[in-house]
């Protein structure tokens, strides 16, 4: 059991520049896995179609970056997963939401709408969870300032998705809904993740979630007659790949949240989509420098800006409503 003030110690985590430049890796990395998932569906012969399949590419990119993290916690730190029966179970549940059932509805909802879509809908994940931590910690109330910024946000993660199809309304519920649903799904499992923090080294508590759930995404899609195969140099590589990026981001992820205030970090998440986006041209051999970028990179920045702006004389961790 973690004592009580060693939460309290001074931490870079909370220092205001290493918050930003740590979130700002976190979501480049994400916004990397978005060409990089693209070649590996090429790589591994995976057809647009086949979501049984996507479901065991995800599992095998999950569990091999959990194994990882276990495998770093326990050569570098020493540590032993001995848990206690309450923990176990709080870290397998975590697995089973954050991972496993959030990827289930969000390959299904990808499938059933635009990637134009798709990208502005996950973007809610920002706004519930500022809005979740607002019912939640007492000292991450929302604020004009953060309601603009978010706002703000949200419009930059259009602008870099704008395409003739959003003019045309359309919502199908197992497209842009399920696109929707894991997002919720997301926040809610983060805030449950920054609460297991206090009493659970942040190495453990990402490398068993991303275990469990990728063996649930492994095994679900393996019953659905999902198969990977076609392992080549290529094909094997993105997916070390990926499985590095998602432990290196979900665990710099959680160690933010940790120390901070959950809207502090979570307004971030709205750089995802952009760097998916530029990522996505400089892969494909597109222009990076269009004005559309620039513009939503700008809308962006400023609405981060504008949520960290007030400081809070509190501690930066949240202190649950009781």
């Amino acid at each position: 059991m973690i004592e009580r003030n060693t939460l309290e110690k001074p931490s870079k985590f909370s220092d205001p520049i290493f918050v930003m430049l740590v979130a700002s890796l976190c979501c480049l990395l994400w916004g990397s896995a978005y060409p990089s998932i693209k070649l590996g569906y090429i790589a591994f012969n995976i057809m647009p179609e086949d979501i049984a399949s996507k479901y065991v590419f995800a599992g095998y990119r999950f569990t091999l970056a959990g194994m990882l993290l276990l495998l770093l916690s326990r050569i570098v730190r020493k540590q032993k997963l001995q848990l206690t029966k309450p923990q176990w179970t709080g870290l397998i549940m975590l697995g089973i939401l954050q991972t496993g059932l959030q990827y289930m509805f969000f390959y299904v909802g990808v499938a059933n709408t635009t990637g134009v879509k798709g990208s502005i809908m996950n973007a809610t994940t920002t706004f519930f969870s500022v809005v979740l931590a607002h019912f939640i910690y007492k000292n991450d109330k929302l604020s004009r300032n953060k309601i603009v910024g978010c706002l703000l946000g949200f419009v930059g993660v259009i602008i870099v998705n704008f395409h003739a199809d959003l003019l045309a309304f359309s919502f199908s519920f197992t497209g842009e809904g399920f696109v929707i649903i894991a997002a919720l799904v997301f926040s809610v499992t983060a805030l449950y993740a920054k609460r297991l923090t206090a009493t659970i080294d942040v190495l453990i508590i990402t490398g068993v979630s991303l275990f469990v759930g990728g063996l649930v995404l492994t095994l679900l899609g393996l019953s659905l007659g999902g198969r990977v195969t076609h392992f080549t140099l290529e094909s094997t590589s993105n997916l070390i790949y990926l499985a590095l990026l998602s432990s290196v981001a979900f665990c710099l992820w959680n160690m933010l949240l940790k120390y901070n205030k959950v809207g502090r970090v979570s307004v971030y998440n709205f750089l995802i989509p952009v760097f998916g986006a530029l990522l996505s041209a400089l892969f494909l051999g597109e222009t990076i420098l269009e004005l559309k970028n620039l513009v939503a990179l700008l809308f962006v920045s400023v609405g981060i800006y504008l949520v960290n702006r007030v400081r809070s004389v509190q501690s930066s961790n949240n202190t649950p409503i009781k």
